[in-house]
């Protein structure tokens, strides 16, 4: 029964191409081109879409890579600021170091702290009263 629908199968598939000879070499080089062509317009059009894509990227690459340097250079004058804030920092330290080393120097810074804590103590006091 198998060599039967094998054999059925081989004529029935003959009989359904015969008819296609002319077709293969009219009809189908016709669609094939049509196919081709709509597929180059496809390819352009993606092509014209990755370019504007590369073109944007290129764009905003260019855009961060301004954006970094701007920051560097904020960076660079903060870091130049704070290395002169440091410097100023040290020297007043120093100061306050050399003035706290006398006893007698020791009493009088004593007694300055004193006054500038009641005078802002008083100053508080004021402003939430008036």
């Amino acid at each position: 029964m198998s060599y039967r629908r094998d054999n059925n199968r081989g004529g029935s598939r003959a009989a359904l191409f015969d008819n296609l000879d002319g077709i293969e070499e009219g009809g189908l080089r016709a669609s094939s081109s049509y196919s081709r062509d709509i597929d180059e317009h496809e390819n352009d059009k993606s092509l014209n879409s990755l370019q504007d894509r590369v073109v944007f990227l290129k764009r905003l690459t260019g855009d961060i890579h301004e954006e970094v340097q701007s920051h560097n250079r904020l960076l660079d004058r903060m870091g130049n600021g704070m290395d002169s804030a440091r410097g100023v920092m040290s020297g007043t330290m120093d100061r306050f170091k050399m003035v706290f080393e006398k006893k007698s120097s020791r009493r009088t810074c004593k007694l300055v702290m004193y006054f500038v804590l009641a005078f802002i103590i008083i100053y508080y006091l004021f402003r939430f009263f008036m």
